[in-house]
């Protein structure tokens, strides 16, 4: 499948990608203290704030992912027009991201979720958002905004990372694959629950496990590759995509292509920290491979590999391409 060459080839190709991202981008907030007495107002621990950190959540962790391996993420999103939007924009700009492709609206609110930690314990979380589908004026500057890109500049793929927020209607959907279709532009899908069924013809739909059965209404009694099969001829009767690869967490990942015999991967052994933003990584290492015209073994192999990975960090963080490189040198190579 793999030998030390091609996988060296294969990551140093990964500079040579420009990939859109276009969905909801948001802020994440981290808040650390310490706990050491009860309120007196309600029965809720008082956090006595020691350091607190902003990151890039939600789509824009997709683009560091892309670019901690190397590529070009060019984000395109509509946030508000508010102090948290320049907060936004600040970590855009000091990670050196393209963030022209980031439209202000007033009529909305940039997406920021506060994480609150106590004694190194979570205690909370507080969501400060929106998640109506943009208006059609908002709709209008994020197509025409990507018809832009595609007419100026070499892009490689296009990801619809969805989290729910409004940006991925159905209209900006539809008219976004069309444009790929056009120019003849790899299109990735990380998808959520309300516009499940939207995303119609794109190269590769990755939804987890969960997504999967919670989109079709179904159970899976066990994990096997022919039961993940059906699910998967199921889903493909309305979307009809070339690929679809479900993650299964702690029991790998499975890819079909059309036409092609069905694949399922087990997941490497590992300490879990957190499985936040590993659906990033997935989808971002799925999307270079596809754009550099890998197999779906190979695809999924790599995406497998990577997401469980990053679940040995705290927090949403995204992969280290040297890291990554090293252990699928060690552990693909047969």
């Amino acid at each position: 499948m793999f030998s030390k060459e091609n996988l060296n080839q294969l990551f140093d190709a990964f500079s040579k990608l420009k990939v859109i991202v276009i969905g909801d981008i948001m802020l994440d907030v981290y808040v650390w203290g310490k706990v050491e007495r009860i309120s007196p107002e309600a029965p809720v621990p008082i956090v006595a704030i020691q350091n607190r950190l902003n990151r890039l959540g939600g789509a824009a962790n997709v683009a560091l992912n892309l670019k901690s391996l190397g590529a070009e993420p060019i984000i395109c999103s509509v946030i508000g027009d508010d102090q948290k939007s320049e907060e936004l924009l600040t970590l855009i700009n000091n990670e050196s991201l393209y963030s022209k492709g980031i439209i202000k609206s007033k009529d909305r609110i940039t997406t920021t979720k506060f994480r609150i930690f106590g004694n190194k314990t979570q205690v909370l979380r507080v969501d400060e958002e929106v998640t109506h589908d943009l208006n059609t004026s908002e709709e209008k500057q994020l197509v025409d905004l990507v018809r832009n890109l595609l007419d100026t500049q070499k892009i490689d793929a296009i990801i619809f990372q969805d989290y729910n927020k409004g940006n991925l209607s159905k209209n900006v959907i539809s008219k976004i694959i069309e444009l790929a279709s056009k120019f003849n532009i790899v299109t990735t899908v990380d998808p959520k629950n309300k516009n499940f069924f939207e995303f119609k013809n794109v190269s590769l739909f990755k939804p987890n496990l969960k997504e999967l059965q919670e989109g079709l209404g179904l159970t899976l009694n066990e994990i096997s590759k022919e039961n993940l099969l059906k699910l998967t001829n199921k889903l493909n009767e309305t979307l009809q995509a070339k690929m679809v690869m479900t993650t299964l967490s702690e029991h790998g990942a499975f890819i079909h292509e059309n036409g092609q015999n069905p694949i399922l991967v087990p997941a490497h052994k590992r300490s879990i920290t957190d499985v936040s933003g590993a659906g990033d990584t997935v989808i971002g290492v799925a999307t270079l491979c596809l754009a550099l015209q890998q197999s779906a073994l190979q695809i999924v192999s790599l995406s497998n590999l990577a997401g469980g990975i990053v679940c040995e960090e705290v927090g949403v963080v995204p992969i280290n391409k040297l890291r990554f490189l090293e252990e699928a040198i060690h552990k693909l190579i047969k």
